[in-house]
């Protein structure tokens, strides 16, 4: 069940964060996306506070249970540090799926 609900919002041409709303790093990686221009329905915001079983999901499918988790299409860039790291990538990157106006 949980595989399929985070498997439900990712998508190849969308950039899909899972964040708890009380996490400053997924405040910031939020605001760092949003300096972006996406389509609509291309940035999408899951928030999972007491979702203990998807954290339990990405420890076993992405080797870290932390929050945010970014997807950028159906892959799994890390977190805030890692989003972070590259931001000069970005643009390209987010062209590349589509998810830019």
């Amino acid at each position: 069940m949980v595989d399929s609900f985070v498997k439900s919002k990712l998508r190849d041409n969308k950039v899909t964060l899972f964040v708890k709303g009380s996490c400053p790093f997924c405040k910031n990686a939020i605001a760092l996306l949003k300096e972006f221009n996406f389509l609509p329905g291309c940035l999408e915001v899951v928030d999972i506070t007491g979702m203990d079983d998807v954290q339990d999901y990405f420890q076993k499918t992405t080797g870290q249970r932390t929050v945010p988790r970014v997807f950028i299409g159906r892959t799994c860039i890390g977190g805030f540090s890692d989003l972070q790291k590259m931001e000069q990538q970005l643009p390209t990157m987010l062209r590349q799926i589509g998810a830019l106006v």
